[in-house]
């Protein structure tokens, strides 16, 4: 985890771990895996809810393979703003 802090905002990269997508019903493991990944950013980036806002990439990644297969891991940066708000975007992953 790569850390660089600036006046305003707090900047970290991330590889999430989407094991836990397996052991849902396979037509449901892409929406298990975008709600791993906002827990993950709530319990790592001590963030509401309601502020953590996903690019579109990330989504993009996790449905290129169809709803039953997605990855199982995933890289993002993620940045925290001053206000509390967590904007969040995907890296090339594997």
């Amino acid at each position: 985890m790569l850390v660089i802090t600036l006046a305003d905002e707090k900047e970290q990269i991330h590889t999430i771990p989407l094991k836990d997508t397996k052991k849902v019903p396979r037509w449901r493991r892409c929406k298990r895996a975008m709600k791993e990944i906002r827990e993950y950013l709530i319990r790592h980036m001590k963030a509401d809810p309601e502020k953590i806002r996903l690019d579109e990439s990330i989504n993009k990644k996790i449905w290129e393979r169809g709803s039953k297969n997605p990855p199982s891991k995933i890289r993002i940066k993620a940045m925290k703003f001053e206000d509390g708000v967590v904007e969040t975007e995907g890296i090339n992953a594997r």
